[in-house]
């Protein structure tokens, strides 16, 4: 059977296949996107939710749906009528290379980053100093 999408494929590489930008380019559509997207922020999140999220990927990779099936089982319903914001919030952690992201066989997958599991680390260590970990990533993670 062929594919359905063959002509569209076909025309879009013929269409831009001399197509490049300058990495100045490059940047400064990045930096709009980000600009455009700076009302979503990690500010909206409470931090419990954040520290929820990861300690459910301390046991290893998960996908989006097990992550929201851990997190309604330890009562955390920030995400019950709007489990979309939940992806959002990953890919925030994601560009803050807090987590890290692969797909198999058509899931996408979550794991900490080094940075991620020293966040795990010093607020399992010290809880005085969780709070002041957890708001120092909301921070960051919201520039």
């Amino acid at each position: 059977m062929e594919d359905p999408f063959n002509h569209l494929k076909n025309s879009i590489k013929k269409d831009f296949s001399g197509l490049s930008f300058s990495e100045e380019r490059k940047n400064m559509v990045k930096e709009t996107i980000r600009r455009k997207q700076s009302h979503l922020e990690l500010h909206y999140w409470k931090i419990e939710t954040l520290k929820n999220i990861l300690d459910s990927l301390q046991d290893g990779a998960k996908h989006g749906y097990d992550i929201s099936t851990q997190l309604f089982r330890k009562n955390e319903l920030s995400f019950k009528n709007n489990e979309g914001q939940l992806y959002i919030l990953l890919h925030l952690l994601e560009n803050k290379q807090i987590i890290t992201s692969k797909w198999v066989a058509d899931k996408k997958y979550y794991s900490l980053t080094m940075k991620g599991k020293k966040y795990v680390a010093d607020w399992k260590h010290s809880s005085s100093k969780q709070r002041t970990l957890l708001n120092y990533l909301i921070e960051e993670a919201s520039l």
